[in-house]
């Protein structure tokens, strides 16, 4: 009797999380029939009359789609990629540090910017990074002529790769941290009496120990690839780099919101939710082939 009771408190203490999960995840889907509909808001669901699949095709003939998907491939698997590079790097590296003190005060300083918000680190970032800003100044010593970061469409997609890198690869080292507390440490002792230096140890120790952490985190990752962060580019980017820096998330709502577009806006979408699902359903697969790693 007392372990149903505790097994019904458990799913009560849940129950206010999966109702909203419900109504702001799950509700709104049945909205996204606007997608087939030429829809007008003052006719609503029932009066808009039904295009089929009219507006995805819309959405394969228009050259800023094609673009706005390149976009937000590109930004997410370079995200993808040189964060995961970034916090391996950092975690091999502070695994090495003796010092438990400076060790503790790397960790905070990096840890730091996980917590902040876009809003404030872009009001940051476009400080610095303006034509009069701090890095402009330092680049005015060495005789560099100014340059507008965020006004370049070649320079903005990486503006905002690596500003997302050095804001989040310290978080992403506790994975990998962990799991180099893992590793047996007499394996470490026995390779310093066979006379193995530091970079050895990390590179025939350190780096096989985390290799299937490093395994998950990657194939977990594939379900992200459409998402390159809808807040982090709304707070830096402006119409001059449109053409490079606009994503799904920010075309949906400048097209859908702000346009009125709401039948395209909705199509991109859902098309974006059912292409993420599907790699969802992919990094899952990977994640149990080469990882073991289950849910259920």
């Amino acid at each position: 009797m007392r372990k149903n009771s505790d097994r019904f408190s458990y799913y009560a203490m849940i129950l206010p999380g999966l109702v909203l999960l419900f109504a702001f995840t799950f509700v709104p889907l049945f909205y996204s029939v606007i997608a087939f509909q030429k829809f007008n808001p003052a006719l609503g669901i029932q009066g808009s009359p039904w295009v089929g699949l009219d507006n995805f095709l819309y959405i394969f003939r228009v050259r800023d789609a094609r673009q706005v998907f390149y976009n937000t491939i590109f930004i997410a698997v370079m995200k993808i990629i040189l964060l995961e590079l970034a916090a391996i790097t950092f975690a091999l590296l502070l695994n090495e540090l003796r010092y438990m003190r400076v060790k503790r005060a790397v960790q905070t300083m990096v840890y730091l910017p996980h917590f902040l918000s876009w809003v404030i680190l872009a009001g940051i970032l476009r400080t610095i990074l303006a034509r009069n800003g701090l890095l402009n100044d330092f680049l005015g010593l060495l005789g560099i002529s100014p340059v507008y970061f965020l006004g370049r469409p070649d320079i903005f997609p990486w503006v905002i790769i690596l500003s997302d890198v050095w804001k989040e690869f310290g978080f992403e080292a506790i994975l990998y941290l962990a799991a180099l507390t893992a590793i047996d440490p007499t394996l470490y002792e026995v390779a310093e009496l066979d006379g193995a230096n530091r970079v050895q140890k990390m590179w025939y120790i350190s780096i096989p120990g985390i290799l299937p952490t490093i395994v998950l985190v990657a194939s977990l990752s594939l379900g992200g690839i459409l998402n390159a962060g809808f807040d982090q580019i709304f707070n830096l980017y402006s119409p001059i780099v449109y053409s490079s820096g606009d994503i799904l998330d920010t075309y949906v709502y400048r097209v859908g919101l702000i346009q009125g577009q709401y039948s395209i806006g909705t199509a991109v979408g859902l098309l974006k939710t059912v292409v993420s699902l599907i790699l969802i359903g992919i990094s899952y697969w990977f994640a149990g082939k080469f990882a073991n790693y289950r849910i259920f």
